[in-house]
């Protein structure tokens, strides 16, 4: 279980087939062979430990479900271990079970914020509320305006600087990831 709070920036040092390889000095510091790092909010098995970096394979699922398969060496991704039982939950409740991608449709500067428009698939739509979680990219992000297909999130200097969201433009795709919550009461209120 992860919080979307992302503790650095790491830089993809390639794809082989379906092995990614990732520097990320900070999340590799205590880690192991086997633990679980999310990168841009997708829940992954380390598999090789370097010196300030690690690589991920990336099943045929997770290829067809976010943008990792689409990164390129040099791509930025945001890291995060998991949650210790010990740690305090700064953003939500996020699995790295990414649901769907979006798209990002408009940036737009609001004060010394920016207000991120992401287009979003439909099914996605009914777990998004507004002022609600949501993840993106493995950012817990708080929910500004909904439409049908859409919705907003103002995004403060601090997370813009600090995440891949910096290097985002209009056409971008994004991991999105909704609130676990929301898909189990409606799994309790539609059980037959």
């Amino acid at each position: 279980m992860f919080t979307g709070i992302v503790e650095e920036v790491g830089i993809v040092g390639g794809l082989d087939d379906h092995r990614l390889s990732i520097t990320g000095p900070k999340v590799v510091e205590d880690a192991k062979l086997g633990d679980s790092i999310a990168v841009n909010g997708t829940c992954l098995t380390v598999v090789t430990l370097e010196a300030g970096g690690f690589s991920v394979d990336l099943a045929p699922e997770t290829i067809r479900r976010t943008s990792l398969g689409d990164v390129t060496a040099g791509d930025p991704v945001n890291l995060e271990r998991p949650l210790a039982v010990s740690d305090r939950l700064g953003g939500h409740i996020v699995q790295g079970h990414v649901d769907g991608g979006g798209q990002v449709a408009s940036i737009e500067p609001d004060g010394d914020c920016h207000i991120f428009r992401v287009d979003a698939p439909g099914q996605l739509m009914p777990y998004i509320v507004e002022k609600g979680f949501v993840a993106v990219d493995g950012i817990s992000l708080t929910v500004v305006q909904k439409g049908a297909t859409w919705f907003t999130i103002s995004v403060i200097p601090y997370t813009l600087e600090h995440t891949n969201l910096k290097g985002k433009s209009e056409g971008s795709w994004v991991n999105l990831e909704v609130d676990i919550v929301a898909k189990y009461v409606e799994s309790l209120l539609t059980r037959e």
